[in-house]
Order: structure tokens, then C-alpha cells, then sequence
């Protein structure tokens, strides 16, 4: 890929053979951001894990950064009452389900009560290809709605491995304070080398790099040394 001016410069702060620690690569990564926006900050992990495994989990970090999400609700009777009590933006069950058929796709994150899936799996074409279908992995298929729509508020996100064994995540925006956005990548690190497939021989990490949205990499190493000794 051909890169800009900027982006060239940018990368000649960087010491091609260090590995960085956290602060340190938030740091540099501040100094030389040179977009015109916010840019968000991004970890990007590469596993040591087979075909066969799934590294997948939802989470909350402890300093938000980004809106609000509009939270939909599959559900009838006294949980659809409980989803609209504790603050979903919409709250369902066959009116829902054929709005969503017909190209309706103004919310962000879907939940279903069990009892909803047999309907909801029949929304596959248009909540599968955006990854919004309700799931138990990722506690979205559930009946403690008001527990869940709290914690999808507060700003509760996915991670997941895709078919290359690495896993991005954004961590942070470069305007907040930068502990605030290293907390955050610490606490997802716990998070992630919990997640390490009990079969799995040899080390789980292959790689972490941080980065801006438009920024060069920098590669990390003590950010993962460190969660995972206190996992």
C-alpha cells in the first residue's frame, strides 16, 4: 500500500527493532498523530490458535469514548415491559422482526429472550452479515434484560479473533487522557488472555501492535507481560 508524506513521517519516530511499553507508545503515538480528527486508538493482536478455536467475549471498559448505543429488544409481554423500563430504544417482537426484513438497520445492538430465537433466526441475512445477531456467547440472547441493557449502556463491547487469529479492538480516542486509554487496553488484555483455549501448547500472544486510526503501528510487549502475570 502507498503511503502519504505524513504517514511517512510519522513512522521515521518510531525505532524500527524497540518494543514499546503501554505509556510509552501512547505517548509517541499522541506526538505524532497528524490527522485532523480524534483518531481513535487501536490494538491489534495476532493468537497462536488453531481453526478449531473460538476466542470470543464481551466486556466493559472503564472509560467509555464513544455514543450511546440504540439498543433493540426482541421480546414479549412482561420482558418487552422490563426492556422498555430499563431504557432500550426499541422494543419488539413480529412487528420488529418484519421491520427488519423490509431493510430497516437504525440501531447498533440487538438483544432476544430465548423464547424470541426461533423468530429471530430467520433474521440471518440482515442481522448476520452486520454481526448483530443475537447471541448466548456473547450474552445477548438472554431473560435478565434489565442486567443486560445496563450493561450494553454503560458501553459493554465485543472482541473477537477473526479468521487470521487476530483481534482488533479500539481502546481509546487521542483526546482523552492517555492513563485512561491505557487502562482500558489493560483491562482488555485480562480479558483476552483469559480466553486462552485450555489445549493450546506454547505461547498464546504472537503479537500486539497500537496504533491511530491513521497512524503506523508501534509494537508493544510489556502490556501483555503484565496482564498476563496478574491474570
Amino acid at each position: 500500500m502507498r503511503r502519504g508524506k505524513k504517514y511517512l513521517e510519522a513512522k521515521k519516530a518510531i525505532e524500527a527493532d524497540k518494543i514499546y511499553e503501554p505509556m510509552a507508545a501512547l505517548e509517541l503515538i499522541k506526538k505524532i498523530a497528524f490527522a485532523k480528527f480524534d483518531e481513535t486508538v487501536e490494538v491489534s493482536v495476532a493468537l497462536n490458535i488453531k481453526k478449531s478455536h473460538s476466542i470470543r467475549d464481551t466486556f466493559v471498559l472503564p472509560h467509555q469514548f464513544t455514543a450511546e448505543k440504540k439498543i433493540l429488544v426482541f421480546a414479549k409481554g412482561e420482558k418487552a415491559d422490563e426492556a422498555r423500563a430499563a431504557g432500550a430504544a426499541y422494543v419488539g417482537d413480529d412487528d420488529l422482526i418484519q421491520k427488519v426484513k423490509d431493510g430497516w438497520t437504525d440501531f447498533d445492538v440487538c438483544i432476544a429472550t430465548p423464547d424470541m430465537m426461533k423468530d429471530v433466526g430467520k433474521l440471518g441475512p440482515a442481522l448476520g452479515r452486520r454481526g448483530l445477531m443475537p447471541n448466548p456467547r456473547t450474552k445477548t440472547v438472554t431473560n435478565d434484560i434489565t442486567a443486560t441493557v445496563a450493561e450494553l449502556k454503560k458501553g459493554r463491547i465485543e472482541f473477537r479473533a477473526d479468521k487470521t487469529g487476530v483481534v482488533h479492538l479500539a481502546v481509546g480516542k487521542l483526546s482523552m487522557p492517555l492513563e485512561h486509554v491505557q487502562e482500558n487496553l489493560m483491562v482488555f488484555f485480562s480479558e483476552l488472555i483469559q480466553k486462552r483455549p485450555t489445549d493450546l501448547k506454547g505461547e498464546f500472544i504472537r503479537s500486539v501492535y497500537l496504533a491511530s486510526t491513521m497512524g503506523p503501528a508501534i509494537k508493544l510487549e510489556n502490556a501483555v507481560i503484565t496482564a498476563t502475570r496478574s491474570a
